[in-house]
């Protein structure tokens, strides 16, 4: 059974960093991809980031591109995503999703999903 448990998140000042990371257990093939996704209130919950299973492929979207990294460590089953020069628009509850390869960069794409971690950026 897969099993996702995100934490990190917290309060912040634009300018800050953070890095969010992924329990990921009980992944499969099927499960291999990661994403990050982040749902502001009130509004859809929008893709961030995705990785694939050896770490290799990575896509990121046009918002964050630059600023946030993927990266994961298939030994300790942990998937992380460090947030830099954090912007108030990138406040929001940030899941992690495990989905089948290639990789996704919609909701539809990932089976499987984390509870969610708060980012408040202030300015």
């Amino acid at each position: 059974q897969v099993q996702l448990v995100e934490s990190g998140g917290g309060a912040v000042q634009a300018g800050d960093s953070l890095r969010l990371s992924c329990a990921a257990s009980g992944l499969t093939y099927s499960s291999s991809v990661i994403g990050w996704f982040r749902q502001a209130p009130g509004k859809e919950r929008d893709f961030v980031a995705t990785i694939t299973w050896d770490g290799t492929s990575t896509h990121y979207a046009d918002s964050v591109q630059g600023r946030f990294t993927i990266s994961r460590d298939n030994a300790k089953n942990m998937v992380y995503l460090q947030m830099n020069s954090l912007k108030p628009e990138d406040t929001g509850v940030y899941y992690c999703a495990a989905g089948p390869p290639p990789y996704g960069i919609t909701k539809s794409e990932y089976n499987f999903w984390g509870q969610g971690t708060q980012v408040t950026v202030s300015s």
